[in-house]
């Protein structure tokens, strides 16, 4: 049984909103229809989303599609940034890699990275409890998702194991033992990792 964990694609921004509430744009939403009848998918039995604005706009048509109700799980929300709320590419960018780099230190009132990535870990593992047999599909966030796999694959924090693109990727590792099938890839090119096996 696998756990694929997918990250929001391209979102529409909007600085005099709440990050949380970032709806996914055009692109975005299109990369998500795009990928809803995906043969990769067909061995899951729930979907379990972020409570947050673009994360659920990501898992909603992929549950539908599938027949599921989609599960939130409001733990599985992004590192919490609230403390500065929205700063402009390249500072975020600057203040992200502090995040990853000092994971013991909160990073101008953000969440801890080692906070983040206990969370993310007992949200994931806690999801199982109640999850049927089968696949599951986490939809989430990035840098929660890169702490995930990090924890996962045995790896220290480092922002090198950080999604590329800036959104609309998927790694997978196996239900029972947690062990890593692949990294970070576009969702467009959704492996069956059952006919793949571990990298």
């Amino acid at each position: 049984m696998i756990v694929r964990y997918l990250t929001h694609p391209q979102v529409m921004i909007d600085p005099m909103m709440p990050v949380e509430r970032w709806g996914l744009n055009e692109t975005g939403r299109r990369r998500v229809e795009a990928i809803t009848a995906a043969a990769a998918l067909r061995g899951t039995t729930s979907v379990i989303s972020s409570n947050e604005t673009k994360a659920i706009e990501t898992a909603q048509p992929i549950a539908a599609a599938l027949g599921f109700e989609l599960v939130i799980r409001h733990g599985m929300h992004e590192n919490d940034r609230t403390a500065t709320g929205y700063l402009p590419p390249e500072e975020f960018e600057l203040v992200a890699d502090q995040f990853f780099a000092n994971a013991d230190q909160s990073v101008r009132g953000w969440e801890r990275a080692v906070d983040a990535q206990a969370r993310i870990v007992a949200e994931t593992l806690a999801t199982f409890e109640n999850a049927p047999e089968g696949d599951v599909l986490l939809v989430g966030h990035g840098a929660v998702g890169t702490l995930l796999m990090c924890h996962v694959a045995g790896w220290p924090i480092d922002r090198r194991h950080d999604q590329p693109g800036g959104g609309g990727n998927v790694f997978a590792f196996e239900r029972q033992t947690l062990k890593l099938h692949h990294g970070w890839q576009p969702m467009e090119t959704l492996k069956d990792p059952h006919e793949a096996g571990p990298q």
